[in-house]
C-alpha cells in the first residue's frame, strides 16, 4: 500500500508543494505568491501537514492535495484558517445588500413621488400629502419596492417612564423609520427635540440597529436642513442615526 508524504503551505495558506520529502526541488522559504514564510510542520505539536499519497510505480494524475484547516494530530487550527475566515467574511459584507441605503433612496425621492401622483389623467383624484399620516401612507407603499414584512406602529420598549409606538419596523433588516412632516408649529427647533427624545426610545428596541428619521418639508418651514441633519446624525458600533430632511430648499 502507499503512504502520504508531507505538503509545505505558506502562512496565509498558498500551497507550495504536496511532496515535501519525495520533490525537495520544490521546497521554497518564502511563498512566491504573497511573500509569506511556509511550514510543513504543525506549529503547535510539530506534526508534519499531510500531503500527497503515494503508491509505488502508480502514477496518480488528480487535483492537488487539499490544504487542512486543521492538524489532524493536535486538532489545532493552521495559521492561514483564521486568516482565510477573516478574508471571507470581509468578501460577505462587501456584497452584502445595503438595505439601509434602499430605505435612503425611498425617502430622498420622496417629493418627486408626490409631485407626480398629482399629475393623474383627466385630473383623477390623488393623495395629497397634507399631514404626517399622508405621509406614511406613500412612504409604506414605496417601501413594498424593496421590502416585504414591513410592520407599521410597532410599539417601542418603555423609555423614561413612557412608550410609543414606531411609524415603520424593517424586523429582518433591523432599520426603523421615524416620519416626521413639518408645518408651521413643528419647524427646526420643535424636530431638533423630538428627534433627540426618539433617538434614545429606539435605541432599547431589540429589532433596531439603524434608525432612518425622515423629515418631509415641502413648504421649506426648516432654514437649514444640512446643518439640523448634522447636528443629529449620528453612528456607533451597535447604533447609527441618519435625519434625511426632504426637499432641500437651501
Amino acid at each position: 500500500m502507499g503512504q502520504h508524504d508531507t505538503q509545505q503551505v505558506c502562512l496565509n495558506g498558498h500551497q507550495i508543494t504536496d511532496n515535501y520529502h519525495r520533490s525537495p526541488e520544490f521546497r521554497r522559504k518564502f511563498c512566491s505568491k504573497c511573500g509569506a514564510e511556509t511550514i510543513y510542520k504543525c506549529p503547535n505539536c510539530n506534526h508534519e501537514i499531510l500531503g500527497d499519497y503515494h503508491v509505488e510505480n502508480v502514477v496518480s494524475i488528480g487535483f492537488p492535495t487539499p490544504i487542512p484547516t486543521h492538524c489532524e494530530n493536535c486538532g489545532s487550527s493552521f495559521p492561514w484558517t483564521a486568516a482565510k475566515a477573516k478574508l471571507a467574511s470581509k468578501l460577505a459584507e462587501s456584497i452584502k445588500i445595503d438595505y439601509f441605503h434602499h430605505v435612503e433612496q425611498i425617502c430622498s425621492r420622496f417629493h418627486l413621488v408626490a409631485k407626480q401622483i398629482k399629475a393623474r389623467h383627466d385630473d383623477r383624484e390623488t393623495l395629497h400629502i397634507n399631514d404626517e399620516y399622508d405621509v406614511q401612507d406613500l412612504l409604506h407603499s414605496l417601501l413594498h419596492i424593496y421590502f416585504d414584512d414591513i410592520r407599521p406602529e410597532e410599539w417601542t420598549p418603555s423609555y423614561a417612564g413612557g412608550c410609543s409606538r414606531v411609524d415603520f419596523l424593517l424586523k429582518d433588516e433591523r432599520i426603523i423609520i421615524e416620519v416626521k412632516k413639518t408645518r408651521q408649529k413643528l419647524k427646526a427647533k420643535d424636530i431638533g427635540e423630538e428627534l433627540i427624545i426618539d433617538s434614545q426610545r429606539y435605541r432599547v428596541h431589540p429589532d433596531c440597529e439603524k434608525l432612518l428619521c425622515f423629515v418631509y418639508d415641502p413648504e421649506g418651514w426648516i432654514s437649514n436642513p444640512r446643518g439640523l441633519e448634522n447636528d443629529l446624525n449620528k453612528k456607533e458600533d451597535d447604533f447609527e442615526i441618519k435625519v434625511l430632511i426632504v426637499p432641500k430648499w437651501h
